[in-house]
């Protein structure tokens, strides 16, 4: 007989009908009714579970980014197309037949330029930059804080390093302001606000209504000839994007010709700002490069990945040891171990893996042949990189 007040179902399976069928001691009844409540489940079932949630946790934590920006085409829809207007050049074209083949008039003198940057620690970019552009700027704008994007202190490097810039000293507006370092604040705000002082210092420089204002960073840098044209060209857009070709670590790493965020503005006062993000749909094509962490130093790879907006990028400490930083550089990889960004998986797929090697150095700003031994490892084959 059953013990009383414990009643046995006829579907139970043996195990349960030789509970109930025996008289057993009360633990040994508790033990067979969990048993039999656990009946028909599956243990591997279970095991497969316990371990398997933990595992899927450990790859997300590890491969989120790169799942996310994988899975980018479905969460968010490209950008509208800009319109593309054709660039023609060749030295031996005269000026007036440029300006006329782009639909544009020609002036009688050409317009004042300036072109402003903000600085953080790019010697090398700014010198290539400034050499490039020196025979058709009016005025060289730069602004220097003593803290980066991210808050952290900096020395005031352009100071320390003015005399190496004498061929534009005439030419040169500098201003420097304290930073705000406020700590766990969006890197953003701190690059609007540096970008907000600069727009000041623009004006304190002289610019006015009609002047060209180049709008870029150190490492995006308009080729000459195309500013050139734009001074003395009439009736060209009030607001033009820049197409760059788009290279990494050096000119070796060619990516693609998708880096915009360079623009020239014919000024006006009162509604002309300074800014880094899209503000016309007209983009001027092969207009010069961007040559993004080109940089002579592994420590100065380590110092902007601490230090740019971007500094949610780097999710692991290893990330910054210096010989795995030497090892993505000499074969083209991405330093934050990230997928393309890009919105078709077309685009994602193709650009899989390192960036092929080129092995041509035409059509570079000329200052890097002519003082070559300076930036020999700016040129194809060089990728290996000083401490610092």
């Amino acid at each position: 007989m059953p013990e009383a007040g414990y009643y046995c179902s006829k579907k139970t399976d043996d195990i349960c009908e030789d509970v109930c069928g025996e008289q057993t001691s009360r633990a040994a009844l508790s033990m067979s009714r969990l048993r039999c409540a656990l009946r028909g489940f599956d243990l591997k079932a279970f095991l497969l579970l316990f371990m398997g949630v933990p595992v899927l946790v450990f790859i997300i934590y590890l491969h989120g980014q790169k799942i996310s920006y994988f899975l980018r085409p479905i969460w968010e829809s490209p950008p509208k197309p800009f319109h593309t207007i054709p660039h023609y050049y060749h030295p031996n074209v005269s000026m007036e037949r440029l300006c006329r083949l782009h639909g544009w008039g020609m002036r009688d003198t050409p317009r004042r330029v300036f072109d402003a940057v903000l600085f953080s620690n790019e010697l090398d970019m700014l010198e290539i930059r400034w050499h490039e552009l020196s025979p058709y700027v009016s005025e060289f704008v730069l602004l220097e804080s003593n803290s980066t994007f991210t808050g952290l202190w900096k020395p005031f490097v352009f100071a320390g390093n003015r005399n190496r810039f004498k061929f534009v000293e005439s030419r040169l507006t500098y201003g420097t302001i304290g930073g705000r370092f406020v700590t766990g604040e969006n890197p953003f705000v701190e690059e609007s606000y540096q970008r907000v002082s600069l727009d000041r210092l623009i004006r304190i420089a002289g610019i006015e209504d009609d002047d060209l204002l180049i709008m870029s960073d150190v490492d995006e840098i308009p080729s000459g000839h195309t500013i050139d044209l734009l001074r003395w060209c009439d009736e060209i857009p009030e607001k033009l994007h820049l197409q760059l070709r788009n290279y990494l670590y050096s000119f070796e790493f060619y990516l693609d010709d998708k880096s915009w965020r360079a623009s020239v503005h014919r000024y006006q006062a009162g509604k002309t700002r300074y800014a880094h993000f899209r503000q016309t749909d007209d983009l001027f094509a092969d207009s010069g490069w961007h040559c993004s962490f080109c940089f002579r130093r592994i420590s100065q790879f380590v110092f902007k990945m601490k230090a740019y907006s971007h500094v949610d990028r780097v999710r692991f400490a290893y990330y910054l040891n210096p010989s795995r930083i030497q090892d993505v550089i000499c074969r083209g990889a991405d330093l934050f171990d990230m997928l393309p960004e890009e919105h078709t998986f077309q685009e994602i797929i193709a650009k899989l893996g390192p960036i092929p090697s080129l092995y041509s150095a035409v059509h570079l700003p000329s200052y890097i042949l002519q003082s070559v031994d300076r930036h020999r490892y700016l040129l194809p084959g060089n990728c290996k990189r000083e401490s610092g």
